[in-house]
């Protein structure tokens, strides 16, 4: 090494580490002299020597005036380093990072200023040192000294000029620590990465959507920062990047980022959920298929965000869940997790919330419809939670799963039976006492507008005719005024009303079949025989409880049996009644309930109406004058009327036993 005194002047060497700022940069000003004769000279050897002078003696002294004095030697150097300036960089720059991080804070400045100076003459030459400069420098920006922040702040406002300008800036080399110090919670550190991740997306020549799964994530952490600003600046720069890739979608590698955004979407912070969410509902329309793996995990985000106390939140889900709809019925999701997706929905069905849960059912229905082949294995471990649905306090949620039910049954012959099954065990249960007498019409309505009234109704009496006479009474009662009432049912009542009349072999073993589950319950069974107009076994009927089995459980069924005969189910028997000639049994029947009633206001109803009956059509009945034969309703229809009206006493003679128990 040449020797000391060669290289720099006496006075030269002692001012620069003196304490006095105005000894040092003179000092540096005759170092920037010498170096330029230097260079003149092309003496390379003692350009060298002397640039480890600086490193060795100053810049890397245990005194802080030396190291002071050697940052601003070594940038004064450079100035007048000319062409050298790239070859010697690599001794210069390290040591003068290393001050970055030294304990005086005074040091601190002058590292950030002599690198300034450095950055500023070497331009290009610097971007080889970009990343450890960078990575310095982003420790710099949370510095606690107001004086080295502002230092690093005019240092960083450089490097983003030379990087703009720079055709040798690498982005692939630089994302890697960029996503790893975006991990860093500092608010000043965060201000510091969203104003590179700004200034980068800025650069015509680099294509930040390509590096986006990079960076992506931490931004997304930023979303959460107790600081506004910081999330403000996060959002604008992820709304920007998504403007971006919807101008673009060629260069977003949607694939990976829909995973950053399916694990975001998850969160407490209201900011993050709601942007990632803004995201994915672009995803359905720039890339829905890849979606499709994240399928189950998103249906247990977005649901329960459906009913979210944030209306933003609340809105943008509803959009995602619909679009993310459209696209499973459009067939992208052609292979999703059958079994994790029913496991989502079915933990969905038990949230608090209203429209979580009602969702959660239309999902389920969308899926059995669309998906229906991936999800016929796994759709029995669901079945238990579509029946508890159906006790849901909400008519919403109930009608939602009669619905699904229906679906379910009318694909599988095997789950029909099971709803049957199943649906009969519920109204059975202790603990839904009520469930029969309170939503007992709805839920069996519903399931006759989904699966067909005729198909429901009869395979419904089918398994009660063997039941617990008690409980068939109770379900033939609720299913008869449905069947007298209700639109759903308009055509299976045609159906029956017409069973006798045109001797259909059909309708008359539809009407056998309920009648076997209806004589459980005399009222029902006589106005099911009403609706047949099976006025003579009707008769018969009345006569047999007349005779032994009138209790004041039948004396209200009969009440109840005259008010619905004034209804406008029953306006073509009334109308029968003009002609008691051809009904005599009709004519026979009312008079005998009339008979068995109690006076009461069921009695004066139908006392009204039987005196409406035209008294010369009563005088020739009387008299025997039939001038047209009445209908022999077995020979018509093929019924066995006198077994079915034995089956009919055994009923009686069950539920007179079990009163008596």
């Amino acid at each position: 090494m040449a020797e000391t005194s060669t290289l720099l002047p006496l006075n030269v060497l002692r001012n620069l580490s003196d304490k006095v700022y105005e000894k040092r940069k003179a000092a540096a000003l005759e170092l920037e002299q010498v170096v330029k004769q230097f260079v003149q000279a092309e003496d390379v050897r003692r350009l060298e020597a002397l640039i480890r002078l600086l490193v060795e003696k100053y810049a890397s002294s245990p005194h802080s005036n030396y190291r002071k004095g050697g940052l601003i030697g070594l940038a004064a150097a450079v100035v007048g380093l000319s062409v050298y300036t790239d070859v010697l960089l690599p001794e210069i720059v390290p040591p003068v990072l290393k001050c970055f991080d030294d304990q005086e804070s005074g040091v601190r400045y002058y590292a950030c200023e002599a690198m300034y100076n450095i950055a500023k003459i070497a331009r290009e030459g610097f971007i080889s040192f970009f990343n450890e400069v960078f990575d310095a420098l982003c420790m710099l920006s949370a510095d606690t000294d107001s004086k080295v922040q502002n230092a690093a702040l005019l240092l960083d406002r450089l490097m983003k000029d030379i990087v703009t300008e720079s055709a040798a800036f690498s982005v692939e080399t630089f994302i890697p620590l960029l996503r790893e110090r975006l991990a860093l919670q500092n608010p000043y550190v965060r201000q510091f990465l969203v104003g590179w991740i700004t200034v980068l997306d800025g650069v015509p020549d680099i294509d930040m959507l390509e590096y986006l799964p990079g960076v992506l994530d931490g931004l997304f952490n930023m979303l959460s920062d107790p600081n506004n600003e910081i999330r403000q600046q996060a959002e604008l720069s992820i709304l920007e990047f998504l403007d971006d890739a919807s101008t673009t979608p060629e260069k977003v590698d949607f694939r990976q980022l829909s995973g950053i955004l399916a694990a975001r979407s998850n969160t407490e912070s209201e900011l993050t959920k709601l942007t990632a969410m803004k995201w994915l509902d672009k995803f359905t329309e720039l890339a829905p298929g890849v979606l499709e793996p994240h399928f189950a995990k998103l249906l247990s985000i977005i649901l329960p965000s459906i009913a979210h106390t944030n209306g933003a939140i609340q809105e943008v889900s509803q959009t995602l869940n619909q679009h993310i709809h459209e696209v499973h019925q459009s067939g992208a999701f052609g292979s999703l997790d059958a079994k994790g997706s029913l496991e989502a929905l079915q933990t969905q069905l038990k949230n608090a919330a209203e429209p979580t849960r009602l969702e959660s059912l239309q999902w389920i229905r969308s899926l059995l419809t669309y998906s229906r082949e991936l999800v016929k294995p796994e759709i029995d471990a669901i079945t238990p939670d579509l029946f508890l649905a159906v006790k849901d306090h909400s008519e919403h949620v109930v009608l939602e799963s009669l619905e699904v039910l229906g679906k379910l049954a009318s694909l599988e012959s095997h789950c029909f039976q099971t709803l049957i099954s199943e649906l009969l065990q519920l109204f059975k249960k202790e603990q839904s006492p009520n469930l029969l007498s309170n939503r007992g019409e709805l839920i069996l309505r519903k399931l006759c507008s989904v699966l067909g009234s005729e198909k429901f109704y009869s395979e419904l009496a089918r398994y009660l005719q063997n039941d617990d006479p008690e409980f068939v009474s109770m379900m033939v009662q609720v299913m008869n005024l449905i069947l007298l009432t209700a639109p759903e049912l308009q055509d299976l009542r045609g159906k029956l009303k017409r069973s006798i009349i045109n001797s259909d072999k059909e309708s008359c073993n539809l009407l056998h079949q309920l009648y076997n589950a209806w004589r459980f319950s005399p009222g029902a069974t006589i106005s099911l025989c009403f609706l047949a107009q099976a006025y003579s076994h009707t008769s018969s009927i009345i006569a047999v409880l007349a005779d032994s089995f009138v209790d004041v459980d039948l004396l209200v069924q009969i009440h109840k049996l005259v008010l619905l005969l004034e209804s406008p189910i029953f306006a073509y028997l009334r109308l029968q009644l003009l002609e008691p000639h051809r009904y005599p049994h009709l004519l026979k029947s009312l008079y005998g309930l009339l008979m068995i009633l109690p006076q009461s206001k069921a009695w004066e109803t139908l006392m009204s109406r039987l005196g409406s009956v035209p008294t010369l059509e009563m005088l020739q009945m009387s008299q025997g004058t039939k001038p047209v034969k009445p209908l022999d309703e077995g020979n018509a229809s093929g019924l066995n009327f006198d077994k079915m009206l034995e089956s009919f006493v055994d009923a009686q003679r069950l539920n007179a036993s079990r009163k008596k128990d």
